[in-house]
Order: structure tokens, then sequence, then C-alpha cells
């Protein structure tokens, strides 16, 4: 006990004295390392007899307590004596000139939504925006899916625990979908929108993120049909791609708030080992790719929306942003959208001073 009492003195008094961080590295070593005398201490007492251990164990985790908090509190002191030293030593000289920061740049998919709001602005359509907290009536019930439609599940849609004064379920929009209800609420028709903006399911991989970001196109007239459904999709593709040989397909679908309901699909060939959108789907060496839904507004819809589907008609679209986005500018990962990592938008971002005009070409990167 008394050779306890002593060394446990002297490693105290040591590491007081410790005037930097390795002195204290090397104190604790010697006491609580592996092969420090306190920690050799503690491996003689399996060999004690029961009485002997009662006495010297107590003294022995009292040693090490002491040590150990000693330690900590030295080593705080320390380290703090230091940052006051380095904080003391280094000073900015504000006569400097400054250092040239990095270039900020537009992210890909702000890029994208303002190219499509020029495109679809010059087509006379206004942007409609809405909120990202919705309610089920909005985001399911008015768009004619029923209790048990599949996409209500859990699985798909991140719900809220809380509901609505009128007893709504709460929860993240799926699709910008809700905005044609709410534009159609507000203004009636006829109306002309597009609604970009991000939208949340519950699903990952290189080709699908839990937030990711649509636009909605709608329009409610007299006299509508398909043909200019494809007219104005037609229209867009040559504008986005910046190329004349573009071909859609629309093929029969079906999505309870369009009826007829149709994809959309566009020719492209494969060049570089990335695709590329143009010619005709049939032709050698190209194919068919789908880019988005569409069809012609469900009367059902139009009057959860307050219209009466007797005197109007319409067509709706809806297109992913961030996969056309991968498409024209060539990127093979959509979660890298979201890494935040600065050297992919240095390699695939925008000026902020090149804004997308259809004089000058709306994707003319700098």
């Amino acid at each position: 006990m008394t050779d306890i009492t002593s060394q446990t003195k002297a490693a105290l008094a040591a590491i007081a004295a410790a005037t930097s961080l390795d002195a204290l590295e090397a104190e604790r070593l010697e006491t609580l390392g592996k092969k420090g005398w306190v920690s050799l201490a503690l491996k003689t007492l399996g060999g004690m007899s029961p009485e002997e251990r009662t006495a010297a164990a107590p003294a022995i985790q009292s040693a090490r307590a002491s040590i150990a908090d000693a330690l900590d509190a030295k080593k705080g002191a320390l380290e703090a004596a230091a940052l006051e030293e380095q904080l003391a030593r280094e000073t900015v000289d504000l006569t400097l000139p400054a250092v040239a920061a990095p270039k900020g740049s537009v992210h890909p998919v702000s890029q994208v939504m303002d190219e499509l709001a020029e495109i679809f602005a010059d087509l006379g359509f206004a942007v409609a925006t809405g909120p990202e907290i919705e309610d089920d009536w909005h985001n399911f019930t008015a768009l004619n899916m029923d209790e048990t439609h599949p996409a209500r599940a859990m699985h798909d849609t991140f719900y809220f625990p809380d509901k609505t004064g009128e007893g709504r379920e709460i929860l993240l929009r799926t699709h910008t979908s809700p905005v044609q209800i709410r534009s159609m609420l507000a203004q009636g028709a006829p109306i002309r929108i597009i609604a970009p903006g991000r939208v949340y399911r519950s699903d990952s991989d290189a080709t699908h993120t839990p937030m990711f970001h649509q636009v909605e196109g709608l329009v409610i007239d007299k006299d509508i049909h398909l043909g200019h459904l494809k007219w104005t999709l037609e229209t867009f593709f040559k504008a986005f791609f910046e190329r004349e040989d573009i071909t859609l397909r629309l093929r029969p679908s079906y999505f309870p708030f369009t009826e007829p309901s149709v994809e959309v699909d566009v020719g492209y060939s494969t060049e570089g080992g990335r695709r590329v959108v143009g010619g005709h789907g049939d032709a050698p060496g190209h194919a068919w790719m789908e880019l988005g839904g569409s069809g012609m507004v469900n009367a059902r819809v139009l009057e959860f929306a307050g219209l009466d589907p007797a005197e109007w008609q319409g067509f709706a679209f809806g297109l992913g942003i961030d996969r056309i986005a991968m498409l024209k500018y060539g990127m093979n990962d959509l979660r890298a959208f979201f890494d935040g990592d600065p050297r992919w938008l240095a390699h695939y971002g925008f000026s902020p001073f090149d804004q997308p005009t259809l004089s000058a070409g709306v994707g003319a990167k700098a």
C-alpha cells in the first residue's frame, strides 16, 4: 500500500509538471499504459487471496482514477494554452490584398429549371409553385387516386404524424401535380402553367433519390386534344436539346389523373458511351427512351378542381428535371447531384452570367 501511495504521488507530481502533450503522453504510458505500473498492479489482484484483494483493490483503483483525472485535466489545460498561443501568433493583415475566392457556379438543376422556364414562357406558359408539405387530398384524392392506390403506401410516401384541421394526412409531396389542383382552384380556366420543384419519395439508387425535381405542365382550355400535347412536348424537346431531329412516340399507358394516358418516348442513339437524343427510335442504331408521363386531364380531376368537363378539356405532363439534365449534359449518376462535391460542381456547373435565352441558346455553357 505504501508503494502505491508513493508512486501515485510521484505520478501526480510528474503530470502537474508536464509542459507538453508529448511529456504528458509519456507519463500516461508510464502509469496507465499496458505496461504501466498501475496496469501491472491490477493484474496482480488475480493471484491474491480474497482478504488481500479486498485490501489492495480499492487502493489500486483509487490510484488509477486519480491519475486518469489528473491526465485529463492537464491535457485540457495544455490544449487551451496551445490554442491561446496560436491565436496570439496568427494574425490577419487587413492591408494585404484579398486571396481570390473560387468562382461560384450555378447547379445544373437550377440551370435546367431556368432553361425550362425560358422555353415554356415563349410558348405562353406561366410558372406556378406550391407547398412541398402537402395534404393527401391535394396530393392524391383530387388527382383521382383512391384510398387503396399503391402510391399512398408508406414505402413510397413520407408521412408526418400530424393531421390538418380537416383530418387530412400531411406528407411530403410525391409529385408536383398538386400544384395543378391548387392553380385550377385559384385561377379557374383557361390556364397554361408549368410547375417545377422538389418532390420526395422513399427510393434511392443510381437513377433515383429520396428528393428529386419534377416539372408539371398543364393546359386547360376549350377543344384541347392529344395533338396539342404532342406538339407542345416536341417543340419543347427541340428547344431544350437544341436539335431539330427530335422524334417523339406517345405510348398508351395508365395514370389515375389522365385519360387517355400516354408515356412520352424520345428517339436516341449511343455516342461515345452515352445516350444522345436525336433521330428516330426505330432507325438502325437508335432506340426509344422514356422521359415522362402525360395525357388528357381526367374529367374527375377537372370536377375536383371546380371545372365543368363538358366545357373544359386539357392535357398535363410530368418530366424528371434531374433525368433530362443527366441526358443533356452527359451525367451518369443521379446521386452525384446532391453529394455537395465542389469538384463535381466545378465540372458541371454553369456561370451565373450565362443566362438561358432562346436567341443565344438555352444550353450554352461558359
